[in-house]
């Protein structure tokens, strides 16, 4: 068997797990009987329980596929850009809604350095956004007198809390026509606010 498989194996593996039972609950030993390797084999890949979680977070979230996204922007509008981002954001949380779930829900009894590795994640997407954002600010798109970073915080908490209260909360489950729908309706918000400039 390959390396590669082994690994994807493994991470597919941590990623049902921590989705039934939290990064707590999941033992490095069920994570390997998941995968179908011994745990010492778990261990030569990763080294640790922590670094397989870290692996996990660049691997399945939105993180990878944002990356990708952001080449993929130009010639579209900065509106379209955002909608386009903004989809494939909620589309990813939907996909991994346990996870996100079991994660949000045990967030604070991780350990400390578990909880930094969850924070440095939340850090590289914010700052990947900041540079979609400083970059519209020097073409002129973005008023210059707002932060990148403070514009990409509130996009990405925007958006995860529609995320939080329709899918989560509400357990009504997001319809992709209608929230494609209130995408376009929090980008229009987002990006012109709710004042009547004409009153």
């Amino acid at each position: 068997m390959k390396k590669t498989d082994t690994k994807k194996r493994l991470l597919e593996a941590t990623l049902k797990l921590i989705s039934e039972k939290g990064y707590m609950g999941a033992t490095t030993r069920e994570i390997a009987q998941q995968a179908g390797v011994t745990e010492l084999t778990l261990f030569r890949h990763f080294g640790s329980k922590e670094k397989l979680f870290k692996e996990l977070l660049g691997s399945y979230t939105f993180l990878p596929r944002l990356k990708e996204l952001i080449p993929e922007l130009d010639g579209l509008s900065s509106r379209e850009a955002l909608e386009l981002i903004a989809t494939h954001f909620l589309l990813t949380l939907k996909e991994r809604k346990a996870m996100v779930k079991i994660m949000y829900s045990e967030y604070t009894t991780y350990p400390e350095n578990i909880r930094e590795v969850y924070n440095k994640f939340i850090l590289e997407m914010r700052t990947t956004m900041a540079a979609y954002f400083e970059g519209l600010q020097r073409q002129g798109m973005l008023r210059k007198n707002i932060s990148p970073a403070m514009t990409a915080k509130m996009f990405l908490w925007v958006l995860f809390s529609y995320f939080r209260s329709e899918e989560i909360m509400q357990s009504t489950g997001m319809k992709k026509s209608i929230m494609e729908k209130q995408v376009r309706e929090m980008i229009d918000i987002f990006m012109s606010g709710t004042v009547n400039n004409n009153t």
